[in-house]
């Protein structure tokens, strides 16, 4: 059997076995794992360096299907490289309820899938951050230990997407030599031909940006597997087009928008078989085919274990300190790192904006935790992220920790998804709150995935000031606290915001947005051993009797309602005041516990700088609100919460009526 014609045969089996997972489930996307099975047979068959027996290996090549809906593709060729759990059944069972094949690549869900992709875009631009990673550990352990390269399948679609500039942007610069991007170049989308809607020229946009850049003939092994190997030599990004066919090898329907993204029909996949000479029955992979994948599979093993004996000769402590942060163990002196610095604070009781007393915490925490990697979106001094002795990685030095990320708030915190995938280190950046909106499909993507991902935005309310309406955020706080699994955490001081930190570290499997103030605020919280924050409510400031008012607030507007209380007690009114640093962490507590945090009192009141929305589920139906209905203004800030009302004697206000009302 000729080479060309045994590979033949292999990409055959992946187009075959997809289009028959398509035929079944009667929905998917046929046409880029029959055009791209080329590709994917050089790319997996002969260049991957990877291990069926050991997916999670850390120093195996990373493979992202950035067009995640071409997800037959990695599920076919899964199986047959020999992963064990993507057995033929799981094939039967694509894009049914509980498989292991859902209908876009789910890295929580199947072993060999490294992450989750289906939105356009962000399979690139997570990719990104995976190479980053790679470079980052290489520079702390070793060539020896870190040496692996990312590879990227992407659509037209993926490139159109904005973000995918930001990402090329970014790799460009920093000299991502080790990322690998096979553009699926088939002229094709989903409304037809490419041309109706674009005619950019993406090899000089890549190359524009610091990108290697080459065209090859999709369908020719040899040009594929030559171009990924000078890819290697370039010194920099690369970007290969490999002009393929949609739905390569079906007599009506290849190179044509209908094969896309549905079945192909019984009729047009009988005569793709007649076409491609494939004699084999729906799911079923010839014993000459199968071996051969097989084999190519289990070639990763004897790579794999020289590596391990290669990580067995580093000394004892670098060997413990590589398998901590690869399985993101937190180090044991951090508590006491957190335990000091929350007794100091509630000491000194210095009143400064949360983002300041953030900017605290990472000074005293980042010297223990040497796998945090920190950013900005080119707001470093804003959102003080940057620890002191931090030292920027540079495209020719990547030993540092922290990120000059530049305006790109969608490619970076999609890069960070990739940090966090690739493992070893933990990512954190920082922009402001209101433009949180551009990083949100990545955040949601982080939840989703579950991965320990913290962003840190601060200017959080109108209480940012002069900037105006375009810079407050208002609805903000609501949205992210409708993304599940994202815990977000406003800390009211100093000492609540070590709690949030401690608990966004310790939080493995899920993301954090630490919510932070511009204004300064009083330390309140009581600073002991205890991380109050944990509970995501707890009372800050008791009642002087039987309370008859309780108020609940959030951030800066605890100081506030701590303000209220003082006149509301003045007023021979027993007021108490609880702070709700995470919402998500009080919905998790037992019923008994959340009514205990809540009280009795017959008076509640919230009070936010932001729209109502969300409070309910915490106070159900009966309390007042104090908070925005609106956008903001320019104007000091100061005078921006007595314009819209969020002021102490508001609060007492409405604490006063409702006490009426009951």
């Amino acid at each position: 059997m000729s080479s060309r014609h045994s590979h033949d045969r292999m990409a055959n089996a992946i187009r075959f076995l997809s289009m028959d997972a398509v035929e079944a489930a009667n929905s998917g996307h046929p046409g880029l794992p029959m055009g791209a099975a080329d590709i994917a047979t050089v790319l997996f068959a002969q260049v991957l360096k990877i291990d069926p027996s050991a997916p999670h290996w850390p120093d195996r090549d990373r493979f992202v299907l950035s067009a995640g809906h071409g997800s037959m593709l990695l599920y076919s060729v899964l199986h047959l490289m020999g992963f064990p759990k993507v057995t033929m059944e799981e094939i039967k069972r694509f894009r049914q309820l509980g498989s292991l094949t859902p209908g876009h690549p789910e890295n929580f869900v199947t072993e060999g899938i490294e992450t989750t992709t289906g939105p356009l875009g962000q399979g690139i631009a997570t990719a990104v951050g995976m190479a980053m990673a790679e470079k980052a550990l290489q520079a702390r352990y070793g060539a020896e230990v870190v040496d692996h390269h990312t590879y990227v399948l992407c659509s037209d679609g993926d490139l159109m997407e904005g973000i995918s500039q930001e990402a090329a942007d970014l790799a460009g610069h920093l000299k991502l030599s080790k990322l690998i991007v096979l553009w699926d170049d088939n002229l094709i989308s989903i409304d037809g031909a490419t041309s109706l809607s674009g005619s950019t020229d993406q090899l000089a946009r890549f190359a524009a940006s610091g990108w290697s850049t080459t065209r090859v003939d999709g369908h020719d092994p040899a040009a594929i597997l030559a171009a990924i190997e000078a890819a290697k030599a370039s010194g920099k990004p690369s970007l290969i087009a490999c002009r393929t066919t949609i739905g390569f090898g079906a007599p009506k329907k290849a190179g044509s928008e209908k094969a896309h993204g549905s079945p192909l029909g019984a009729e047009e996949i009988a005569a793709t078989r007649a076409a491609l000479g494939w004699e084999a029955a729906p799911f079923e992979v010839p014993a000459d085919v199968l071996d051969a994948w097989r084999a190519a599979g289990a070639a990763g093993k004897a790579r794999r274990t020289a590596w391990e004996q290669r990580l067995a000769t580093l000394p004892a402590d670098r060997q413990a300190e590589f398998q901590r942060t690869q399985a993101g163990r937190l180090p044991e002196a951090l508590a006491d790192a957190f335990a000091a610095f929350k007794a100091k604070a509630a000491a000194d009781k210095a009143a400064v904006a949360t983002r300041k007393s953030s900017e605290m915490v990472l000074d005293a925490i980042t010297p223990v935790v040497p796998e945090m990697l920190g950013g900005s979106a080119d707001l470093t001094g804003s959102n003080n992220t940057k620890a002191k002795g931090a030292k920027a990685i540079t495209p020719d030095d990547f030993s540092g920790s922290f990120v000059h990320w530049g305006v790109r708030e969608h490619g970076m915190s999609a890069a960070m998804n990739g940090i966090a995938l690739h493992k070893g280190l933990i990512p954190f950046s920082g922009g402001f709150l209101v433009f949180s909106d551009y990083c949100r499909p990545a955040i949601r993507l982080a939840a989703l995935m579950g991965e320990r991902v913290i962003h840190v935005l601060t200017h959080d309310s109108i209480g940012l000031g002069e900037d105006g309406p375009t810079h407050q955020p208002v609805e903000h706080l609501a949205a992210l606290r409708a993304i599940p699994d994202l815990l977000v955490l406003r800390p009211a001081d100093t000492v609540e915001t070590a709690e949030c930190w401690q608990i966004a570290l310790e939080t493995t499997d899920r993301p954090s947005a630490l919510i932070l103030s511009r204004q300064n605020l009083p330390v309140l919280a009581p600073g002991g051993g205890e991380n109050l924050s944990r509970g995501g409510a707890y009372e800050i400031l008791p009642a002087s009797g039987k309370a008859q008012v309780s108020l609940f607030a959030t951030g800066s507007e605890v100081s506030l309602a701590a303000e209220a209380k003082k006149m509301l007690e003045a007023q021979g009114v027993p007021t108490r005041v609880v702070s709700v640093p995470c919402f998500e962490l009080f919905l998790e507590r037992p019923a008994a516990e959340r009514a205990a945090v809540i009280g009795d009192a017959p008076a509640k009141v919230a009070v936010e700088a932001a729209v109502r929305m969300g409070w309910a589920d915490l106070l159900g139906s009966d309390f007042a609100f104090v908070g925005m209905t609106s956008f903001g203004a320019s104007a000091p800030g100061k005078d921006l919460f007595k314009h819209f009302g969020i002021t102490p004697e508001s609060v007492v206000a409405k604490a006063l009526d409702r006490l009426k009302q009951n």
